[in-house]
This record gives structure tokens, C-alpha cells and sequence, in this order.
């Protein structure tokens, strides 16, 4: 991830507005920024074409009260992927600063540093959930006739389908949270990448595998708890935990991540 220098006066002191603009077009002038969004609009488009398309009812049609869960299963598949781009881009927010030296300017205009990162975590978090949203929505709008097409017609009087996809935009945006907490912690795009993709597919996956081979009671315990299973959790309803207590869990690894990087920044040298 590369940027462009910013130089400051000594004596520079930014407004809160003045470091949230600044972290805006920092954010929106790198490319990377601009690939990574188009690749989550686009996959949660495509995939919702190419699952709804491919949904196997046969000549029978699932009942009515089932017809809003298969909607937005179908309009939040493609955050599966979504979720893995995010969080790379949250790493390289932070991560990339340090690679090209940036982060001396930025902690230069904004010395007691955390106003920094606070307003890093809120133009990513906003960008991302409004991504989200655009991602939801989008496949909504474009599976909904091709789900018709079998029989599976949307209840909008329900509350839930909508608010599923609002939670489902609002799981990506802490997805991009979490990488940025990981990304400040060890200032590095390749540690940061794979230790934010180690938490989100390659712990529940061993401790899937640990229940399969073992049935230990641990891993059962342990597992809704895991990241990414509580985070699907939030816009999917069905597993021990409910929807709120998910929330809580995203939002207690979200903020451990980011606590975590406040510490070390105010702590360490640029």
C-alpha cells in the first residue's frame, strides 16, 4: 500500500474534522482501496446470481416462513469472500504507513497519536459498512427475481430481512476494525495479513477439526466464540448463541484488537 507524504509544520495541530479528512483521503487515494471495494461489491453480487441460480428446490417449494432465511443467505454468500478482502485492507491501513515511513507525518501533525488511530477505525469502519451495504443490497436486488423464478418470494413485512442485511454490512465493517487492531499490533503488512486471516479461517477451522476427530468438550465450547463463526452469527441466526450475544462476542475480539494497538502505539517509537 503506498501513499503520498504529507509534511506538517512543528507547531501543526489538526481539529478532530481536520484528522478524519485527512484519514478520508489518505484512504480514498490509495488504489488499493478502490480494488478491494470493487472486489467485495463484486463478489457479493456474482455470488448471489450464482447461488440463487443454482439453489436445487426440485419441484418443491420450501415453506413461506423459510423464504426470507434463503434471501439472505443468498445476499450475504458472497461476504464469505468479502470478509478476507476487508480485513486485508484494514492491515494495509495502518501497515502501510509504516512500510513507506508515513506514519511519521501522520503522528507529526497528530501527537498524542490515538486521535490518529480513532480516526482511522472511523473512516474504515463507515467506508466498509456502506460497502456492505451497496454489497447486500446489490445481491439482493439481483437474486430476488431469480429466486422468484422458483417460488421464494420475499416478506418484507419482516423485520428480520432487512435488518439481517444491515447486520451483515455492519460484520464487515468490524472485520475491518479487527485487521486494523491486528495491523497497528505488529506494524507489518505480512504478519498483520496472516494473523488476521489465521483468527477468521484458520482457528475455527482446526477447532473444527479438533470436534471432529476428538468430540472434545472444549472445542464445543469454545467454537461459537470463535471470530468469524460468532461474526456469521450476527446476520445468520440458528446457533447457540443469539444474535445480540454474537454481536457481543465480534465486538469484545474487535475491541481487544484495537485496545491492544492503542497501547503499543502511544508506547512504541514510529
Amino acid at each position: 500500500m503506498s501513499a503520498t507524504t504529507i509534511t506538517t509544520r512543528p507547531d501543526a495541530r489538526l481539529s478532530a474534522p481536520g484528522i478524519v479528512r485527512s484519514e478520508w483521503i489518505k484512504l480514498r487515494s490509495v488504489r488499493s482501496t478502490v480494488w478491494s471495494y470493487a472486489i467485495v461489491v463484486a463478489a457479493s453480487i456474482g455470488i448471489a446470481a450464482l447461488l440463487a441460480s443454482t439453489f436445487g428446490f426440485g419441484e418443491q417449494i420450501p415453506p413461506a416462513e423459510l423464504h426470507n432465511g434463503i434471501i439472505v443467505q443468498a445476499a450475504t454468500f458472497g461476504l464469505y469472500i468479502g470478509q478476507l478482502v476487508v480485513a486485508v485492507l484494514g492491515v494495509l491501513v495502518i501497515s502501510g504507513e509504516y512500510s513507506t515511513g508515513m506514519i511519521r507525518s501522520t503522528l507529526t501533525a497528530v501527537p498524542t497519536r490515538l486521535p490518529a488511530l480513532a480516526a482511522k477505525a472511523v473512516v474504515l469502519f463507515v467506508s466498509t459498512f456502506v460497502v456492505g451495504l451497496v454489497s447486500v443490497f446489490g445481491a439482493l436486488l439481483l437474486a430476488l427475481p431469480i429466486l422468484a423464478g422458483y417460488g421464494i418470494e420475499a416478506d418484507f413485512g419482516d423485520g428480520a430481512l432487512l435488518g439481517n442485511l444491515v447486520l451483515a454490512a455492519l460484520y464487515l465493517g468490524l472485520v475491518s476494525l479487527f485487521a486494523l487492531g491486528l495491523g497497528t499490533i505488529l506494524r507489518s503488512s505480512a504478519g498483520g495479513i496472516a494473523a488476521t486471516l489465521g483468527v477468521i479461517l484458520l482457528l475455527p477451522t482446526i477447532i473444527s477439526a479438533v470436534i471432529g476427530i476428538t468430540q472434545a468438550q472444549w472445542a464445543m465450547d469454545i467454537s461459537p466464540y470463535m471470530f468469524a463463526t460468532a461474526g456469521t452469527g450476527i446476520f445468520s441466526p440458528g446457533g447457540p448463541l443469539s444474535q445480540g450475544e454474537n454481536l457481543l462476542v465480534v465486538l469484545a475480539w474487535v475491541a481487544v484488537s484495537l485496545v491492544g494497538g492503542a497501547l503499543l502505539l502511544k508506547r512504541r517509537d514510529a
